[in-house]
């Protein structure tokens, strides 16, 4: 009997009559959880900021914008996990050049983050689709747009940075009810100098603590008058089991901050 029809009658995630993908490496902080969560043993390559989960047990091949291809190559993966924004086109380029398959996602909004993220699981990792991919998506679903507030998203200080146009965290924030008042810039991640960001018309700052790690006492300062949201960077920006829990962690910061 064949692997994947032994797999397939016992209930298992494998799906599918094609070959198994046994090997995978993830250069996505955010695939990554998603694949530990789905089915841990896939997983032989991960990024340095691969964070969740905290057990996760694979070899480190360097960083999001400079893995090492040769490191990645010689793990002998079956599929390489990557995406278009966070991954640089010519390290994909020379992955796919030393004979590696590598499936790219795109994410820009939630609804393609839930069809990125089926992809990736059951196309590129040939899994069936997890339960928790289905509890993310009526969380949201059930999410209303609470709010009706405009914002300004930084994101980076030393120089600051702020969400742009077509940014995955800007639709969740959008779905909330909170506009980004920079969502129509040419720019998606626009350097803005902060007394332009203050004096742009919002009545909210959101502060998530990554990519910058923004806190109470580092952040909202240069922002008088303004009150501040400080979101979790994982429930804000992160594509993957998080996003169970995020509307909730979202609304509750927003809250706080609202009054």
């Amino acid at each position: 009997m064949a692997d994947e029809d032994a797999q397939g009658a016992s209930g298992s995630l494998y799906a599918g009559s094609a070959p198994r993908v046994r090997r995978v490496v993830s250069l996505v902080p955010s695939l990554t959880e998603a694949v530990a969560v789905t089915e841990p043993g896939l997983l032989v390559g991960v990024t340095d900021w691969c964070t969740h989960p905290a057990e996760l047990d694979a070899a480190r091949v360097g960083g999001t914008k400079n893995p090492d291809v040769r490191r990645v190559a010689a793990l002998a993966p079956d599929l390489v996990l990557a995406n278009e924004e966070e991954n640089r086109a010519p390290d994909l380029d020379a992955l796919r050049a030393a004979g590696l398959p590598v499936l790219v996602t795109e994410v820009r909004s939630l609804p393609q983050a839930f069809t990125e993220l089926d992809r990736a699981l059951t196309v590129g990792c040939r899994l069936r689709r997890p339960a928790w991919l289905d509890e993310a998506e009526e969380a949201w679903a059930a999410t209303p747009a609470e709010f009706d507030v405009p914002a300004v998203v930084p994101i980076w200080r030393r120089p600051w940075m702020a969400l742009g146009r077509e940014t995955f965290a800007g639709a969740l924030l959008a779905r909330l009810g909170v506009r980004n008042i920079l969502a129509s810039h040419p720019e998606r991640y626009p350097r803005v100098p902060v007394e332009e960001l203050g004096s742009a018309g919002a009545g909210l700052v959101v502060l998530p603590d990554e990519p910058y790690p923004f806190s109470a006492q580092d952040g909202p300062e240069a922002f008088p008058g303004l009150p501040a949201a400080l979101v979790p960077g994982r429930e804000l920006t992160w594509y993957g089991p998080s996003l169970r829990e995020a509307p909730e962690v979202l609304r509750r910061a927003l809250r706080a901050a609202l009054g």
